[in-house]
């Protein structure tokens, strides 16, 4: 069987590739792998949730009869953002959670992310577990009054709201703010926490029907946001994709701001006031060399990791850093969310403008990013032709020329046989030209 985890759970067409019997048996071997022995006279618990998408209804019920029949008791949490089922698989002290959901992919697709105790995401050995006993099938399923219940919960995304607002106490009042909700999970408790903060919200693609998540909206697509942001005469604007994990945002002016310049931000608000352990921010390899040199400039290490929120979310358990994210938009703050938090993630920018006074344009000026160009090679063999000499020569030769103030990242796909060549410099005709040079070499080896 191929791996059936990917970089953020698993993923694929509902219905063709992610059926509801493979989601069942999923779901079965997660609970043999991740439910606790439970204490005397008490089963184990899972927290599920999902986001609006249709084929999340059969999904969420597969997942939910796979857990109780492995002896599981299921908390219903309906729909909600990834990061609330992260929140409260902790706060209920539940043994596992899942979150059915594609993010920012389109309707059709659809995935299952499963956190551990603690909501935090899985490692390798524990995918490697569950993928052995579905491979196994040997899945326990107890009979009589050992069968998990399902306890559906009303409430849960007042929980999460409450929440966010003890994370991010900052009033906002006085703050006009957009929010593109992508007709996702952030449809009513974006809304409602930054209203509940005391911003003006003005929420645009909050009207989920199961058909329309990320359909030409969220963070994929910001014209929407940024046309908006300008003729209600807002103070900024927050686009979210269709979990709700991830943040980026458009100025007064209508230009967006992504995720390097937000973590600028907040690593400079954290930085004064303390609260950023051992002065550190955690990004990619895929932020824009930009960050580098304004977090240089602020006396902030900047550690890079590779590609992927876990990634970004191992070295922040692993250093007990405070701020981490992606270029994305996926931004971890662990004193408070186990996994990337976009609405979270805006309370906290707009905070830094209430208490500044500052314009969103002027925060992200703290800045520049470096023109950057990414070139696609089709190969055969994309691991040989990444440590190929030849190759390896170009790169370093590129990097004398542009010095340190460019870089060049070449890196194997991880679904394709793809060599991603990726160029920053000072100029974007610069990047273009060396970009195009190194992909015509890696494609002739």
């Amino acid at each position: 069987m191929a791996r059936l985890f990917g970089t953020d759970g698993v993923r694929g067409l509902a219905n063709e590739t992610l059926t509801a019997a493979l989601a069942l048996r999923i779901a079965g071997a997660a609970a043999q792998v991740l439910a606790a022995d439970p204490q005397r006279g008490a089963r184990p618990a899972a927290v599920v949730g999902r986001d609006g998408r249709a084929s999340g209804e059969m999904l969420s019920a597969a997942v939910s009869a796979g857990l109780t029949a492995a002896g599981v008791d299921v908390i219903d949490i309906g729909v909600v953002p990834t990061p609330a089922v992260a929140y409260l698989t902790n706060e209920y002290a539940a043994c596992l959670g899942v979150m059915i959901s594609a993010s920012h992919n389109p309707m059709p697709d659809n995935g299952i992310k499963i956190f551990a105790a603690g909501g935090h995401k899985l490692d390798d050995d524990a995918e490697d577990r569950i993928e052995s006993v579905i491979e196994s099938g040997q899945i326990r399923h107890p009979t009589g009054a050992e069968i998990g219940r399902i306890h559906v919960i009303a409430d849960a995304g007042d929980k999460y709201v409450e929440h966010l607002g003890v994370a991010s106490p900052v009033s906002l009042k006085g703050l006009k703010i957009v929010v593109d909700c992508a007709h996702g999970a952030a449809s009513v408790v974006g809304p409602a926490a930054y209203a509940a903060a005391g911003a003006d919200v003005i929420a645009i693609n909050a009207a989920p029907d199961g058909l329309n998540i990320n359909d030409g909206c969220g963070s994929t697509h910001m014209d929407d946001l940024q046309k908006a942001v300008v003729a209600h005469g807002a103070d900024a604007g927050i686009a979210h994709d269709g979990d709700a994990d991830r943040c980026l945002a458009v100025d007064a002016t209508g230009a967006i701001v992504d995720g390097d310049a937000i973590m600028a931000v907040l690593a400079v608000a954290m930085s004064e006031s303390g609260e950023l352990a051992q002065n550190t921010l955690v990004a990619t390899v895929m932020s824009n060399l930009g960050l580098h040199i304004a977090m240089n400039e602020a006396g902030i290490t900047l550690k890079t990791t590779g590609v992927g929120d876990r990634y970004v979310l191992e070295e922040l358990r692993k250093g007990q850093y405070t701020l981490g994210g992606e270029q994305s938009g996926h931004v971890v703050l662990p004193k408070f969310s186990t996994t990337g938090d976009g609405v979270l993630t805006a309370l906290r920018l707009l905070g830094r403008m209430a208490d500044t006074g500052k314009s969103l344009a002027e925060l992200a000026s703290v800045m520049t990013t470096l023109p950057q160009v990414l070139v696609n090679v089709r190969v055969t063999d994309k691991a040989a032709v990444a440590v190929a000499p030849k190759v390896l020569d170009a790169v370093a030769a590129v990097e004398r020329e542009l010095g340190d103030r460019g870089r060049v990242l070449l890196r194997p796909s991880g679904t394709e046989q793809l060599v991603r060549v990726m160029v920053e410099a000072t100029d974007i005709e610069r990047a273009q030209r060396l970009a195009d040079e190194l992909a015509e070499l890696v494609g002739a080896v």
